[in-house]
């Protein structure tokens, strides 16, 4: 009986499902995560009768045939990629992106990295850098005794010293785009990594066309909708506990045929 396989099948894709949203809920207060959705597909078919086949010498066909397929497969868990909301941290080194685009960072091994968490910090050097101290690209180095810090919605930063009235500039912020960023790779920390799958990054200042501009002071919110994530996974189960009880009525079955005398 091939429900047994079929069933199982089911239950190890639903199994995926949950995975998937229990990550999501999991993530719900990370800065700028991005919520994901598994995607599925039936498997092989079996062609016991092929659709089209002649019946008789006189060119009848078969309309429909019977095909009896073997179940179901994970194809893949995709990033949701809409604008999550931006919520105010007061943090003059916090900087939210508003519409596309990806910070730069520069991870240890010499490789670059990008995000949407625009939490950034002061190293013990006056470096921007991230949570777990990687350098924001290009290097921006505040000086010692800065009064105060301004980043524009282009990415222009400026300091303003004790002993200037203009305000001085230190560096300016840019972002990535990628043709495809549901194909970058998950590094975590918040980073993702450039792959075949997304292509090679365009990079170009923040507010020039097809890029988003920054709102320094704020943070990017998780995209994550609490009440989508409960009502699919109270569906999850329960297309769980369906495939279940195939198996159950599948051994049953079973059962009954080895009792036959």
């Amino acid at each position: 009986m091939r429900s047994l396989s079929i069933a199982a099948s089911g239950m190890l894709a639903q199994q995926t499902n949950v995975d998937v949203i229990a990550n999501n809920i999991a993530n719900m207060n990370t800065t700028a995560f991005k919520r994901q959705r598994p995607e599925f597909e039936d498997l092989l078919y079996e062609q016991v009768s092929r659709p089209g086949a002649a019946t008789s010498a006189d060119g009848t066909r078969v309309p429909a045939g019977i095909q009896l397929g073997s179940g179901v497969r994970a194809a893949g868990v995709y990033r949701v990629l809409e604008q999550g909301a931006t919520t105010e941290s007061k943090s003059k080194f916090d900087v939210a992106i508003l519409g596309q685009g990806y910070f730069r960072i520069a991870l240890p091994n010499g490789e670059v990295a990008y995000t949407r968490s625009g939490a950034f910090k002061l190293s013990d050097q006056g470096e921007v850098v991230t949570t777990d101290g990687y350098r924001v690209q290009p290097d921006i180095t505040i000086p010692n005794g800065a009064t105060d810090v301004s980043i524009s919605p282009t990415g222009l930063v400026q300091v303003k010293l004790a002993d200037q009235v203009q305000l001085q500039d230190v560096g300016q912020l840019d972002l990535a785009t990628f043709v495809n960023e549901a194909g970058l790779e998950a590094l975590g920390s918040n980073l993702f990594q450039e792959t075949e799958a997304s292509g090679q990054p365009t990079v170009a200042n923040p507010g020039q066309p097809g890029f988003g501009t920054l709102k320094q002071g704020y943070l990017e919110a998780s995209n994550v909708n609490p009440v989508a994530e409960i009502t699919a996974l109270i569906s999850a189960q329960r297309a769980y506990e369906m495939n279940s009880r195939i198996v159950k009525t599948a051994d049953e079955m079973l059962a009954t045929t080895t009792q036959l005398r």
